[in-house]
């Protein structure tokens, strides 16, 4: 998985990039303590601590198994009813923000993020436990034990935990691009505490962050340290030993200090990439060189199996199993309520990157997008390996049923290793792992170290060093957890890390929805007025002479050039802006009213804002914006190919409409207009309890987003 680059899309200048974002003291010192003396607490007593680990995972699964299903059932709920309701319209980022990847990309982007070494692990493993143990009420080694094999992994690589992901993406896309928060999990808790989002409670909200992260990492680094290992000793005859797998784990430390200091990130990337075209030849292979056509017909009975089954599944708790046998509640446990957790642990990780590549786009865009492309690839894999692997065990291949339960993950390069042109598949099989192994560690680290570093809009990513440490710090976490019982402590970690990590999606829910009341409040605000243009139709409808209505004609039919733009920002529209400022602080308000420089075009622009404490800022921006000259507008070309708009920008973006022309009444209606349907907004958001999202007025990037600007060369 591969991080994108974070940038802004406002209309000013834009800040310059530091050259090191600091760190964030409190929050590093205790989280690597934490991590750090448990890490040496289970390597010099590994006996009690794996014992206190069993125990917290027995307790919490039997205890709170059924609040871990809920909270992934009210997830999917919640992100459902935010994209097919009215604030799904609401964009990551401004108003007037475009996507910066094209769909085709971004999606691919999206299905990348949905590959790792782990779901090749599972892909296997997960299918033949079904089919042996019969979840869901199916008998064991049945016709139905064997049409749901492969569905519950799918459903564990699914649509809850994909839910997950889009939570976390759309809190970061809020918070940093549309409300320019930093992009951190404190920016979270603005909308419930306010600017005491700064001290002990965000700095205890990023601890546990940091916390499940890194286990969360760890379990999949784990899992893949010993899936690889064993690939490797089936191409070499390497013995796989601890030897083995803390040469990996070293290895990929390794990597990570060399991408860190040697800017190859983009290389890592580009590997990334092929990759995920690997994966596909990979799947394809097994798929033509199986029995395809089987495949192919279980593909499309799991397809409709999976959505028929699906909302009976979110839920299931198997409490009506009143048999004496492991094979329900075992199971719930160390299948759905460990996938569940494990999805928490890496959904602020995944989250992150889900945003950074996303600003721009629709709140509906994102989350459908999130929900169906990274689940289609999985549920294709999980088809095709897991019936693969069912048929050959219903086949009467008792060894391979026997190696397709290791915890060792032997199943998935035993079940490669039965068509042709084995070696070299198992090859590529190793090859794939070892580099989505190698690129989670290296993204794993770099998160990590921005979740422990004081990231605010427009900086950089955390330290080079920082990165290093974490890379060390989660290499010897991974190793000591494989020391005491492999991958089944791994499991109870996530589980254990799963509690606190499920509040904070909670406060994550609760955060998105009081930000995104707030958007409702403003459409609603704006419904209740006329468009834009009020100030002008009052003006005109008042005027005794009759002949500002044909001032107005006129405007709406010129293109004005750059010069009539830089005279009217200095002669009507600063002036007058700066006049109700001036008599917005005379009468007690905090304002900050500053003249500067567009990007783009180096004319004139004016930022008006005023700050209301906890509660959201109001600001109205003059800028102006260069744009191509409509088609339709041919005969109007007197001015060139481009011509200007004076566009005013509000807290979240472009209104869309143009005061060129107003006069100087008129833009000072206009201003009045918008602060008075602010503060509407700001009424309807005190009838219910928590402050609403406030901006950092002295932090906000404003860089105009270029997509939107047409010039002739």
């Amino acid at each position: 998985m591969a991080s994108a680059p974070a940038d802004t899309d406002s209309p000013e200048a834009k800040p310059s990039r530091i050259a090191s974002t600091p760190v964030n003291w409190p929050v590093f010192i205790i989280s690597a303590a934490l991590i750090v003396v448990f890490t040496a607490a289970a390597a010099i007593w590994p006996d009690p601590i794996y014992a206190a680990m069993e125990n917290a995972f027995v307790w919490l699964s039997q205890y709170l198994g059924w609040y871990f299903i809920l909270t992934a059932a009210i997830i999917v709920v919640f992100v459902l009813i935010v994209a097919f309701t009215r604030v799904g319209k609401t964009r990551l980022g401004p108003d007037h923000s475009k996507p910066k990847f094209s769909l085709f990309t971004w999606a691919s982007m999206l299905f990348a993020a949905g590959i790792g070494v782990d779901l090749m692990f599972f892909s296997v493993v997960g299918p033949a436990t079904n089919y042996l143990a019969g979840p869901g009420g199916a008998e064991p080694e049945t016709v139905q034990a064997a049409e749901e094999a492969a569905l519950w992994t799918m459903f564990h690589y699914g649509i809850p935990g994909w839910a997950m992901y889009a939570l976390t993406g759309m809190a970061f896309g809020l918070f940093a691009y549309r409300y320019h928060l930093p992009l951190a999990i404190r920016s979270a808790l603005y909308p419930i505490i306010g600017k005491r989002a700064q001290g002990v409670a965000g700095d205890t909200v990023e601890i546990a962050a940091v916390l499940g992260t890194i286990f969360g990492i760890a379990t999949s680094l784990g899992i893949g340290v010993v899936f690889l290992s064993f690939g490797l000793g089936m191409m070499f005859g390497i013995e796989t030993t601890f030897a083995v797998q803390a040469s990996l784990i070293v290895l990929a430390a390794i990597v990570v200090t060399f991408s860190t200091y040697s800017g190859v990130e983009k290389g890592i990337r580009r590997l990334a990439e092929l990759n995920v075209l690997a994966a596909i030849a990979l799947m394809l292979y097994v798929l033509i060189a199986g029995e395809t056509m089987d495949l192919l017909n279980m593909l499309v009975q799991n397809i409709g199996d999976f959505f028929a089954m699906f909302p009976g599944m979110l839920t299931q708790t198997f409490a009506f199993d009143t048999s004496e046998e492991w094979l329900s509640w075992e199971w719930l446990e160390w299948w759905t309520i460990f996938f569940w957790t494990w999805w928490m642990a890496w959904a602020l990780f995944v989250g992150l990157f889900l945003a950074r590549i996303s600003r721009g786009r629709t709140l509906r865009q994102f989350i459908i997008g999130v929900l169906l492309v990274p689940f289609a690839f999985n549920a294709l894999w999980i088809s095709i390996f897991g019936n693969a692997t069912v048929s050959r065990i219903a086949g009467g291949d008792a060894a391979f049923a026997e190696a397709a339960l290791d915890a060792e993950g032997s199943g998935y390069f035993e079940l490669i290793s039965q068509y042709p042109g084995a070696t070299f598949a198992i090859g590529v099989s190793v090859v794939v792992g070892l580099l989505f192994y190698v690129t989670s560690a290296d993204s794993g680290s770099l998160v990590l170290a921005n979740f422990t570093s004081k990231i605010s809009a427009g900086t950089g990513d955390g330290p080079r060093w920082l990165r290093v440490v974490w890379s060390a710090v989660i290499g010897a976490l991974t190793l000591v957890m494989l020391t005491l019982d492999g991958i089944y402590t791994l499991q109870m970690a996530a589980v254990i890390l799963g509690l606190p990590l499920s509040l904070v999606l909670y406060v994550l829910m609760l955060s998105v929805w009081r930000t995104l009341r707030m958007e409702t409040y403003a459409q609603e605000s704006k419904d209740a007025q006329l468009p834009s243009a009020l100030s002008e139709r009052i003006a005109a409808s008042t005027d005794p002479s009759q002949g500002r209505w044909k001032r107005r004609l006129r405007r709406h039919m010129h293109y004005p050039k750059a010069s009539e733009v830089e005279e009217y920002m200095t002669s009507t529209a600063m002036p007058a802006i700066e006049e109700v400022a001036e008599a917005m602080a005379a009468a007690g308000s905090e304002v900050i009213c500053e003249r500067g420089t567009a990007t783009e075009s180096g004319m004139q622009q004016i930022d008006l804002r005023v700050d209301f404490g906890n509660e959201a800022i109001f600001k109205y921006q003059a800028y102006p914006v260069e744009y191509a000259v409509p088609s339709f507008a041919l005969n109007f070309r007197s001015a060139g190919e481009t011509y200007h708009r004076v566009e005013v920008f509000s807290a979240t973006g472009s209104s869309g409409h143009d005061i060129f022309g107003y006069t100087k009444e008129q833009l000072i209606t206009d201003v009045l207009d918008a602060y008075e349907r602010h503060l509407t907004v700001l009424t309807m958001s005190d009838e219910a309890p928590g402050p609403s999202v406030t901006l950092d007025t002295g932090t906000i990037p404003t860089d105009w987003d270029s997509s939107r600007v047409n010039r002739s060369e």
